[in-house]
């Protein structure tokens, strides 16, 4: 017994976490999300099943997330570059900002309680969701994206939002952008650069959030090292990480073969489901 856990359901978990990978790799090249909005949701029923106390389940699932975004998104970031459709202008204003609202999520995830990180979940995904299955083209905000402070007040958002929802930025930067007529596909495409800013600084910052856990909870072998640093569990990050970085390149192909309509609903339905998860346990 391990965590609790037979040898039967470990290698379940494992298999589990190896498919996941697998998805969420061709999700982060469809979706320009890094992986992260069907890993996070896993993740919690994985480390629930580990034993991992629900006051630090949550973080734990967005630091992983995190760790396994980071070669996923490189990956993704690239196939997208190499087609084009990556605005590096966006890339140029949002850098700094994006920055700022990472390390402040950082900070954050080492203070607040764990329904935060459940809540943020819920609401960017939804409003997300209505955007793309409900929203019409006169649903804007401009013309195009704005230049000057609020320009970076986005970009801050987009930093602090991924990092506490462990999406790699693509969620909240893909909706501003289509909110100001920019293309889906262009949204998916930035959003995937969006997502390297984000994940590196971003998983650094919850190793250090994270440090004091494991003293915390001596009992919970899911947090002790070699297991996991922080909030980021290197069991999970090393089964599902390398099936993510085989799909992420299919992902790109389908998303550039997909429709703007046909790409919208289908990002829209897929947030609603992954959302959907966290209002059920926040009931």
């Amino acid at each position: 017994m391990v965590a609790g856990l037979d040898v039967s359901e470990l290698l379940q978990l494992a298999l589990l976490l190896v498919v996941v990978g697998a998805l969420s790799g061709f999700l982060a090249g469809v979706f320009g999300i890094g992986g992260g909005a069907i890993l996070v949701p896993v993740f919690f029923e994985c480390f629930r099943l580990a034993g991992v106390p629900l006051e630090v389940r949550m973080p734990l699932c967005v630091g992983t997330s995190l760790a396994i975004i980071i070669p996923t998104s490189i990956r993704s970031f690239r196939a997208h570059y190499a087609r084009g459709a990556v605005d590096m202008r966006v890339l140029r204003a949002w850098w700094l900002p994006v920055l700022v609202g990472v390390l402040a999520a950082t900070v954050a995830a080492r203070y607040a309680p764990e329904r935060l990180f459940r809540i943020v979940f819920v609401t960017v995904a939804w409003f997300a969701a209505a955007r793309l299955l409900l929203g019409r083209e006169t649903w804007k905000l401009g013309d195009d994206l704005p230049q000057g402070p609020l320009m970076r007040i986005y970009g801050f958002l987009v930093g602090l939002l991924a990092t506490l929802m462990g999406v790699g930025g693509g969620l909240f930067a893909n909706l501003v952008m289509t909110f100001y007529g920019r293309p889906i596909h262009q949204g998916v495409a930035t959003s995937s650069a969006l997502a390297v800013l984000v994940s590196i600084p971003g998983a650094l910052g919850y190793v250090y959030a994270g440090w004091p856990v494991a003293a915390h909870y001596p009992d919970v072998l899911a947090l002790q090292s070699p297991f996991a640093i922080g909030y980021v569990s290197l069991i999970g990050a090393v089964l599902a990480m390398p099936t993510s970085l085989l799909t992420a390149p299919l992902g790109v192909r389908v998303a550039h073969a997909m429709s703007k309509t046909t790409l919208e609903r289908a990002y829209g339905s897929y947030l609603f489901i992954a959302g959907a998860r966290f209002v059920i346990s926040l009931l």
